[in-house]
């Protein structure tokens, strides 16, 4: 086992790994095993009671530094099996200028793209998508919920609402949104995006393998089309660890 520790944890790392705790020294050291590829994503972490002999610190020093791994992100626990490595999340930049899909956003940036659907079909609208976009009594909703994924990795839980007039046939939906909706000459134009901050729950940690609590972002857009008629209705949960949204700001008049 110290030899399996030495080869992921050098304790001379662990010594020259700055100032400050113990416990911080630690921390550091092993999220420099985890983004090093060391300690590789799905593997088990040693049990707390190695750590800390190998180390030759106490299991409190052990549990604050790996308390303060998963509360980063880098590794979760699982009630009964242990605690794992987590996969660091590379972090997108997502300007708040343009109105694109999570599609082009993410080739943009050169990554690989999948989605596993949550939902997909046409309902009856609730009360809240009749009013938000603007439905006639009778009109059927289209309803797409994804999970969506960049480099195989899950970054959104995204649910959409466009009326069955813009996409009467939802299961022709196998990429963008957005492309699907310029072939019917119903891609919006513009929105209104509102962003906040939350802590994840269940089930929404599972589908993005985040510890409960962990930082997300809920977004909800309102899409126009240039008529000024709404043509969707979004709301998104994203990884708190993995996006950052950028807005470019000038001087205005006064």
């Amino acid at each position: 086992m110290n030899e399996t520790l030495a080869a992921l944890l050098p304790l001379q790392s662990l010594q020259s790994a700055g100032t400050g705790p113990l416990y911080v020294k630690l921390r550091r050291s092993l999220e420099e095993a985890i983004r090093s590829g060391r300690l590789e994503h799905g593997h088990a972490l040693p049990p707390e009671r190695d750590l800390a002999d190998y180390a030759n610190v106490s299991r409190v020093t052990v549990r604050k530094a790996v308390d303060d791994l998963v509360r980063d992100g880098l590794l979760t626990r699982k009630h009964g099996s242990g605690t794992f490595v987590v996969k660091p999340m590379p972090r997108v930049e997502q300007p708040l200028t343009s109105l694109t899909s999570f599609t082009e956003d993410m080739a943009r940036r050169g990554l690989v793209t999948r989605s596993e659907w949550l939902e997909r079909g046409l309902f009856h609208p609730s009360p809240e998508e009749m009013m938000m976009l603007g439905l006639a009594p009778g009109t059927r909703v289209a309803r797409l919920g994804r999970l969506r994924m960049g480099n195989d990795l899950p970054l959104a839980i995204e649910h959409a609402s466009i009326s069955a007039e813009f996409l009467p046939d939802p299961m022709s939906v196998t990429g963008s949104l957005y492309a699907e909706l310029e072939k019917k000459n119903a891609r919006p134009v513009r929105a209104i995006q509102r962003i906040s901050a939350c802590n994840m729950k269940n089930p929404e940690t599972g589908l993005l393998a985040v510890p409960v609590g962990a930082a997300g972002l809920s977004i909800e857009r309102v899409s126009y089309l240039a008529s000024g008629r709404v043509v969707e209705l979004t709301r998104s949960l994203y990884r708190g660890d993995a996006y950052d949204f950028v807005a470019e700001l000038s001087l205005g008049s006064k």
